[in-house]
């Protein structure tokens, strides 16, 4: 492993999100860009919500800091930082990654939804025809509610436990994908694919996202949680013999999109 010295020279990238203890980044993206000849390091930041303005303020006139990495629950919110954003993140209205324009402002792009289709193919599963349940209508689950669909699942049904949250992202996704996208249950029957990507399941006592009682055993079971790495919906999706992908399979492949994101253009490119 290529492990380049920490200096005054190291680039720093930040990773901020509310908690933040739990990510597991940090690391993984250090390490993939050392090995591309990178001198740079990313960081973790606890960052509240009502504190984000002012940490956004700070770091951009920071002139070492070439990138941003948003987790929970800072994704829409990052997105209005952003002088510049691919289209994808225009169509969610939220990015995950950020990296600098030349005039030192932000450009954005969301990657958790293509790294989980990523990780699914890489899993043996194409989506395409497919009928999929998705829980979560945030961040990560607007993302892969996104990349399923342009991944050409045949149905995609949302289910939250915000009624107003479901309605305005089937809204948002229904005029890119006409027809395919409806509202959804914790009721996985007739679904191929099955993805939690809500909180439920980091804590002890978490009210399960999906009724377990209906998984079946040609069901592939994904989540976004990465600890613990085995959730009790994928305890349980793995009793019923269903196939599964944990959160931290998933952001394997999200972190190295990030990483070529990063390095693509910016002051990190070079």
């Amino acid at each position: 492993m290529t492990e380049l010295p920490l200096s005054g020279a190291t680039r720093v990238i930040a990773i901020f999100g509310d908690p933040i203890a739990q990510v597991k980044s940090p690391a993984g993206v250090t390490r993939a860009l050392n090995e591309r000849g990178r001198n740079c390091v990313v960081v973790p930041a606890h960052i509240a919500p009502q504190d984000l303005d002012a940490f956004l303020r700070g770091v951009s006139a920071a002139r070492n800091f070439d990138g941003l990495i948003a987790t929970v629950p800072h994704k829409f919110a990052a997105h209005g930082a952003c002088a510049s954003v691919t289209p994808r993140a225009r169509a969610l209205g939220a990015v995950n990654v950020m990296r600098r324009n030349p005039d030192g402002s932000w450009h954005g792009d969301m990657v958790d939804g293509v790294g989980f289709v990523a990780a699914l193919r890489e899993a043996g599963v194409e989506p395409a025809g497919e009928h999929a349940l998705l829980a979560g209508a945030g961040g990560a689950g607007s993302a892969i509610a996104l990349a399923l669909l342009d991944a050409g699942v045949a149905r995609l049904a949302i289910h939250d436990g915000d009624p107003a949250r479901r309605a305005a992202l089937i809204e948002r996704l229904q005029p890119l994908h006409p027809g395919r996208v409806v509202a959804g249950s914790a009721d996985p029957t007739g679904c191929a694919i099955v993805v939690n990507a809500t909180p439920a399941g980091m804590r002890a006592g978490d009210p399960l996202p999906i009724d377990i009682a209906k998984l079946a055993g040609h069901m592939f079971v994904g989540d976004v949680i990465t600890v613990p790495e085995v959730t009790p919906l994928l305890a349980a999706a793995r009793v019923a013999g269903c196939a599964t992908q944990t959160g931290a399979g998933m952001f394997d492949a999200v972190a190295r999109l990030m990483v070529d994101f990063l390095l693509e253009a910016g002051p990190l490119a070079a």
